[in-house]
């Protein structure tokens, strides 16, 4: 009915200052809801020309201002993003499905700590200076932006990813044109409503929505946007690599994981087992950092196993918008249909599934019955060699195995082709540092998850990734680097 379809939110492009009408939309769902409430511009190449138009008729005035100058901005656009922290909460988790209470905690919080991270670090970066005496020369570097930087950012963590890449993109004076997920995309524009108060002049952030097929391949081909972010899917990493390659872009990829927590017989599990039931689960198990594979040692399997699952058990699941709520919503149907295939696999293939999907009855409130909701779901006795060991699904599914000896675990945890994150849990201090050094993964943590320091190289190995983002990192990527030399 026309009535119902007036209330729905119709988000709009953000080009050059101006908020831009597009001439095509396509819908977007409330996953708790299961109901169409957003529609999203389709954008193609001619609103991606337009954009690309807007970042470089902006660059030249952006690039000569001086880091202070845009670590002020950047602070003004944090504080002013912090002031409505709890209306992009409520569109995070409305639009996402993830919890109001990991949005508020997580999702936010972290967008404004990244424009902020940036708008102090960019005061800090210093270059390098080498003398050779013997020929009465002086070397220096000196770093310059790079230009239009095309951003490309996923479904799962909407705001808090897409401004990890906006916030060194332009404190490093590039200009930026934006894609975020057609599936969530509110509060990309919601933070676009900010921009001109914090400073921000017209043309140095666009953003174009739409999919990937149409808005984010026309940003990867364009001849003007030397570099891209890309947070996503390894599939897609592929696609962007051969479509950028003719242009010779820079490129940053930041992809999926399979991640292994290694739990040795001497960890902690008063700490080891809530930590990791929150590394499997946490916002639906929808981070690339989620642990899905649990190694356990041989002595302490059985105790483990009966304790994590006890405890899987309580987590609630439920409406987003309720704040006893554990879990939310999955981002949509089809994604839910094949975080469940990944289910029926295991359990085809002879693995023993012992809570969760299929296995407890999931009660939903009146309003949340279609709503993509799943159990968290601990799977037991899966061979290393199977689909649900060896591919990322992206859902609150975590298999839990047993191992014997050090060698044997970390040959294991590595016969994967991903390599992002791992856990250990261990009280032994060499064993850590062996383990870790051993790993084929980007990040290591040791007794804890998701402890993050925005300084340190973020990335990952093998099909993990290209590149690292960070303090260091996120400056050598969007910036030029020239060696100068002088004879005097």
């Amino acid at each position: 009915t026309m009535a119902h379809s007036e209330a729905l939110l119709v988000l709009e492009n953000f080009i050059a200052g101006k908020f831009v009408p597009c001439s095509s939309y396509i819908d977007s769902y409330n996953p708790s809801t299961g109901d169409v409430y957003c529609r999203v511009p389709d954008s193609g190449k001619e609103e991606v020309e337009a954009a690309v138009k807007a970042a470089k008729a902006a660059f030249p005035i952006w690039s000569s201002k001086s880091p202070l100058e845009r670590s002020q901005i950047l602070n003004k656009l944090a504080d002013l993003i912090e002031h409505d922290l709890e209306a992009f909460a409520q569109a995070e988790s409305k639009d996402q499905g993830k919890t109001i209470t990991f949005a508020r905690t997580v999702d936010i919080p972290r967008a404004v700590y990244n424009f902020r991270f940036f708008a102090s670090s960019i005061l800090h970066h210093t270059t390098e200076c080498t003398e050779m005496a013997s020929v009465g020369c002086v070397h220096y570097t000196s770093r310059a932006p790079v230009g239009v930087a095309g951003l490309i950012s996923p479904w799962n963590l909407p705001l808090y990813l897409l401004t990890w890449k906006i916030a060194p993109a332009i404190a490093c004076g590039n200009t930026v044109v934006a894609k975020p997920s057609e599936m969530t995309s509110v509060t990309a524009w919601m933070m676009c409503k900010l921009l001109e108060k914090a400073g921000v002049p017209h043309g140095v952030v666009n953003v174009v929505f739409g999919t990937g097929a149409k808005a984010g391949e026309a940003l990867v081909c364009h001849p003007d946007v030397p570099l891209i972010s890309f947070t996503g899917s390894t599939l897609t990493a592929q696609r962007i690599t051969e479509k950028s390659a003719p242009h010779c872009k820079r490129l940053s990829l930041e992809l999926g994981g399979k991640n292994p927590a290694i739990v040795f017989d001497d960890a902690d599990l008063s700490q080891c087992i809530p930590t990791t039931l929150r590394s499997s689960f946490a916002n639906q198990g929808e981070i690339c950092l989620c642990t899905s594979r649990i190694f356990v040692q041989r002595g302490i399997y059985s105790e483990f196993l009966k304790r994590f699952v006890a405890e899987a058990k309580k987590w609630k699941v439920g409406n987003p918008s309720d704040p006893t709520v554990d879990v939310g919503a999955l981002i949509s149907k089809e994604h839910l249909e094949k975080v469940r295939s990944y289910v029926k696999k295991a359990q085809a293939e002879g693995a023993r599934v012992l809570c969760g999907e299929g296995v407890n009855s999931l009660a939903l409130p009146t309003g949340n019955q279609k709503g993509y909701f799943m159990l968290p779901t601990v799977i037991a006795e899966v061979k290393d060699e199977s689909s649900c060991m060896q591919e990322e699904i992206f859902g609150p599914v975590t298999c839990v195995v047993a191992f014997d000896t050090e060698d044997e675990v970390i040959e294991r945890a590595n016969g994967v082709k991903y390599g992002l994150a791992a856990t250990v849990w261990s009280s032994n201090v060499g064993r850590v540092h062996r383990v870790a050094r051993r790993l084929q993964s980007g990040l290591v943590w040791t007794n804890c998850w998701l402890i993050r320091d925005l300084n340190l190289p973020f990335g990952g190995m093998k099909a993990s990734g290209i590149g690292r983002e960070g303090a260091k990192d996120s400056y050598e990527f969007f910036t030029e680097v020239k060696t100068i030399t002088i004879k005097h």
